[in-house]
C-alpha cells in the first residue's frame, strides 16, 4: 500500500496536541467530552451526526473514528450510509444557494 500524507497512526497522537498548548488543547478535549455526553440526543446520534459531519468536512482521521464509533454503537450501514447522503445533500444545497451570490452579482454587472 503507498504511503499517504494522511497516516492512520497519527489519528492515536490527536491527545498530543495539548503539549504545545496545553490551556487551549485541555479546553478543548474539556468541551469535545462535553459535546459527546447523553443529553438530547443519545451518544449512538450523535456519533452517527459526527460521521455524517466527518464526511462532510472530508477528514478522514474522524471518518475512521467514527465509522469504528457508530459500528460499535449498533448503528447498521444502512443508517450510516443514509447519514452520509444527508450531510451530502446539505452540503451541496450549501454549495448552491451561493449561486444566488454569482446570479445577484451577474445581475448587477449586467445593468
Amino acid at each position: 500500500m503507498s504511503k499517504t500524507y494522511y497516516d492512520p497512526a497519527d489519528l492515536r497522537k490527536f491527545g498530543n496536541i495539548t503539549e504545545w498548548s496545553e490551556e487551549l488543547g485541555e479546553k478543548f478535549f474539556d468541551y469535545y467530552g462535553k459535546v459527546f455526553e447523553e443529553g438530547a440526543l443519545s451518544a449512538r446520534e450523535k456519533a452517527l451526526i459526527a460521521l455524517a459531519v466527518a464526511h462532510t468536512e472530508q477528514c478522514p482521521y474522524c471518518i475512521d473514528a467514527y465509522t469504528k464509533d457508530t459500528l460499535q454503537r449498533g448503528v447498521t450501514k444502512e443508517e450510516m450510509m443514509e447519514a452520509i447522503h444527508v450531510g451530502a445533500a446539505i452540503k451541496s444545497g450549501a454549495t448552491l444557494v451561493h449561486g444566488v451570490m454569482m446570479m445577484n452579482k451577474v445581475n448587477k454587472l449586467e445593468m
